[in-house]
């Protein structure tokens, strides 16, 4: 009795942070060998694992924290740099496929063989390489403000590219680059998303900056709407449960483009956010991780 009443006053003595999980905001970045490669890379929560691919030029500091932290209530949330980008060395090579096949490599050496997948924005295009690839690694994969493979009939507007190759983007160009500036209720989002995402330091100095890193990026989703590979007839066949979000105003990657496509996707859902534009979880990141945990959970 004397050993139990002492272990629990112990405990009692413990400060709060002893027993807090960590959050996105105090995880600390780790490093996986990965071909010759040293993958950055930070986990959050617990339960199935969750892989995050990211959009161009972002990082793990990137990701709103609000986001991650909802989705790491139940989950094991995975943020990743691709090589040569953010904490990462090497360089990012201009070909989604290849790159493919380092992110399968790399959940393996974390121990997440078989995992669900998010993908945004450019993350969420090579989300669908990795989905023909490598289906026998995905459990669920969700498409975040992205193109469909191969030839689109709706383009990205020029002022929002323009805004996109920024060397240092802010607040006001954050409003259109991933929000919808019509609406306060949006601006008010960005706002919120921005600083908590930049109240961790250093967040600008990782960001990739320069036309020789935007050319890898370029490169690569050239060869995705090339489509050499047939990845958008691949998705037609595929078995791998899809869930699509969008925005209702998307400047870079229109939801429209996936009404061709989406109703001969044999287990597509396409779900559009309203007043949004092309980052749907960081305006509404409780309510995204939501359907996303209902999506992976659900008896499909």
């Amino acid at each position: 009795m004397k050993q139990f009443v002492a272990l629990v006053l112990y405990f009692l003595s413990l400060p709060l942070q002893a027993f807090a999980a960590d959050s996105a905001l105090s995880a600390k970045t780790e490093f996986a060998d990965v071909e010759g490669l040293k993958l950055a890379y930070r986990e959050v929560g617990s339960g199935d694992p969750l892989i995050l691919f990211n959009r161009l030029r972002g990082t793990v500091d990137t990701w709103d924290p609000a986001f991650i932290d909802a989705l790491a209530e139940d989950y094991r949330v995975i943020l990743v740099d691709y090589p040569g980008v953010g904490y990462s060395n090497g360089e990012l090579p201009p070909d989604m496929v290849v790159l493919s096949d380092i992110m399968a490599n790399f959940a393996k050496a974390v121990q997440a063989p078989k995992f669900n997948l998010i993908g945004w924005s450019w993350g969420g295009a090579l989300g669908q390489v990795f989905l023909v690839r490598h289906p026998e690694m995905i459990n669920r994969a969700v498409l975040i403000g992205t193109n469909p493979a191969g030839t689109i009939e709706h383009q990205m507007r020029d002022d929002w590219f323009k805004l996109a190759v920024k060397p240092i983007n802010d607040l006001k160009d954050e409003e259109t680059l991933f929000f919808e500036p019509a609406y306060p209720e949006s601006l008010a989002a960005a706002r919120a998303s921005h600083d908590r995402i930049y109240s961790r330091p250093g967040v600008a100095d990782r960001i990739p900056s320069t036309m020789e890193e935007f050319k890898l990026y370029f490169a690569a989703a050239q060869k995705f709407h090339e489509d050499k590979e047939g990845v958008r007839k691949a998705l037609t066949e595929s078995n791998v449960p899809m869930l699509i979000i969008c925005g209702d105003n998307d400047p870079g990657t229109p939801a429209d483009n996936w009404l061709p496509l989406i109703r001969t996707l044999p287990r597509g859902q396409l779900l559009i956010m309203p007043r949004t534009g092309h980052g749907p979880q960081h305006q509404f990141p409780q309510l995204s991780a939501e359907y996303i945990d209902a999506f992976v959970k659900a008896d499909l």
